[in-house]
């Protein structure tokens, strides 16, 4: 009876592998016992099946069996020790647990551990609810510091005083002990641990808020970025759809012009070969004709007979004329297709051309969405220029003004900028030329000099087209690129696409595209450019006029 109320110490029934107590043990060949779970982990990780306790190597894999006896002894170990420690509590011991992994545990438990209630620091050890009570009974201990059960309380502890830590430098920003306070940290402003961690909770709370507040921009972001994405790929299947349209009516205008030109090389050449056709058969009705009244003569010419000779020959001129027409003149015209092809290709161009007009004006009304109200910028304009009150004209006034210099105003060329700028998205706007003979239209940079003499140019930082002389239209693109239109603009629309790096030019009344900047690297904000061109008494007096879209 004595031996079966035996019961072994807790260390015979731990795993060595968790260094718990065993779960479903199972011995192996060599008698150690584990976890049924820690040496089937442990074998499916190594390269070879090896016990972990004595290093003994199987060739092939052991089947594992639940140790039956070692199980039952292991849920009696586990009854044994709850009854123990229910025994060993007066009051309710609901908070009194048999530790666990990842629990902080009572150091001063021999065998069963229990849950930790308290730590120490002045001991630096953890009391479960019955050891704890010298330090809630004994005035000695009632002085020492108690906190929530924790890990590692050396780390609590002062490594140069072997004292708590318990203030804070808010000078170093570091925790220290009482002796650091007049020696390393003398002077330094230190407060209580409490007060230290109240301030950076705070502080963490408001870290904590922003970091949300990033993450929830970023998301936002995200989402944002997924939507361009879903747009851009909406306009690109629409693009691609007006394309293969486009594209494919042109392939069936090309098809029907070829087919129209080869028809009429085949109808000429139809019409040459009915003409040789029925030539050749009047022909050769004349030759049977003419064959006949040879072999008449022929007949006629061997006779003695002077009667039937003379009576012959007369009947011959009147039963067989002779054909009266002079074939002489008649020929077949070799056949003439040229300009066929030229007529062919012009009426082609016509088609491209209507085509080409149909897009550029579902192009512009497309870019005249993205119209934005500009007015001119008076701290940016050239002293000789004159604004009208709305800001939506400007004109050369040969008179320089008396205003102040300041860094946004061009000091030599004639020039003003729009006042608002953009640098991101798209934009358009229209300006009224009408009237004029020198005029520059555009975009440029925010930085771009304005102090001096300029030279206009994509490297300069400006995006222009210009006329000078009334009709010579170029494209500032560094070199100049002479521009040839087929009318002189009344009103050009300038559009921008700051993401896709294009800068585009319209005649607005001929919906036709002047010119367009592509493959452009915007860094900066743009701004409208505007140069109305010297006055010469009555030439070139028109305004440009910043007109409405409509």
């Amino acid at each position: 009876m004595a031996a079966a109320s035996y019961l072994p110490s807790e260390d015979q029934f731990l795993c060595s592998i968790c260094l718990d107590v065993f779960a479903d043990p199972v011995a192996i060949p060599c008698g150690h016992n584990f976890c049924k779970d820690c040496i089937t982990e442990h074998w499916d990780i190594s390269d070879k099946y090896q016990c972990p306790m004595c290093k003994k190597e199987f060739n092939t894999r052991p089947e594992l069996h639940i140790n039956t006896f070692i199980s039952e002894m292991v849920a009696q170990f586990r009854q044994s020790a709850q009854q123990k420690a229910s025994s060993s509590s007066s009051s309710s011991s609901s908070e009194q647990q048999v530790f666990k992994p990842g629990k902080v545990f009572c150091d001063v438990c021999t065998e069963t551990k229990l849950k930790a209630l308290k730590s120490c620091l002045v001991c630096l050890t953890s009391y479960c609810e019955t050891h704890l009570e010298p330090h809630l009974t004994k005035s000695g201990l009632k002085r020492h510091q108690l906190i929530d059960p924790v890990e590692n309380l050396e780390d609590r502890m002062c490594p140069k005083h072997d004292k708590p830590l318990e203030l804070f430098c808010k000078t170093d920003q570091t925790c220290v002990c009482m002796l650091c306070t007049v020696l390393d940290h003398k002077m330094h402003d230190v407060v209580p641990l409490k007060e230290g961690y109240e301030g950076k909770k705070a502080a963490l709370g408001k870290k904590e808020a922003r970091i949300q507040e990033m993450i929830q921009k970023r998301q936002l972001k995200i989402q944002e970025i997924k939507h361009s994405v879903d747009l851009s790929k909406k306009e690109a299947d629409r693009e691609k759809a007006k394309g293969f349209q486009v594209f494919t009516a042109l392939k069936e205008s090309v098809e029907r012009n070829l087919n129209e030109f080869i028809q009429t090389i085949v109808d000429k050449q139809n019409m040459r070969m009915k003409w040789a056709e029925d030539f050749i058969k009047e022909l050769e009705q004349e030759i049977s004709q003419l064959k006949k009244r040879s072999s008449v003569a022929e007949h006629l010419s061997r006779s003695e007979d002077h009667l039937h000779v003379l009576q012959g020959f007369q009947s011959l001129n009147i039963q067989h004329p002779s054909p009266t027409k002079d074939w002489t003149k008649v020929s077949i015209p070799l056949s003439s297709y040229e300009g066929t092809v030229v007529r062919a290709v012009v009426q082609l161009e016509q088609t491209l051309s209507q085509e080409m007009k149909k897009l550029l004006e579902a192009e512009l009304k497309r870019v005249q969405k993205y119209a934005v109200d500009v007015t001119l910028d008076p701290n940016t304009a050239h002293p000789d220029l004159n604004l009208s009150g709305d800001g939506k004209q400007v004109r050369d006034s040969d008179v320089e003004k008396n205003i102040p210099d300041n860094p946004e105003r061009f000091s030599k060329c004639t020039c003003v900028l729009g006042k608002q700028s953009f640098s991101s998205g798209r934009f358009y706007f229209e300006v009224q030329v009408k009237g004029k003979t020198d005029w520059d239209l555009g975009v440029a940079r925010g930085s771009i000099n304005r102090k001096g003499g300029i030279s206009p140019s994509p490297e300069d930082g400006f995006w222009t087209i210009l006329l000078r002389n009334g009709n010579e239209y170029k494209a500032l693109a560094g070199p100049s690129v002479l521009l040839s239109l087929k009318s002189r603009p009344q009103k050009v629309g300038v559009f921008v696409d700051y993401e896709e790096g294009r800068v585009s030019f319209y005649d607005v009344d001929a919906a036709a595209l002047i010119y367009s900047f592509t493959g452009c690297s915007f860094t900066e904000k743009l701004y409208p450019f505007f140069r109305p061109g010297v006055k010469c008494g009555r030439k070139n007096s028109a305004p440009l006029i910043i007109s409405p879209v409509n």
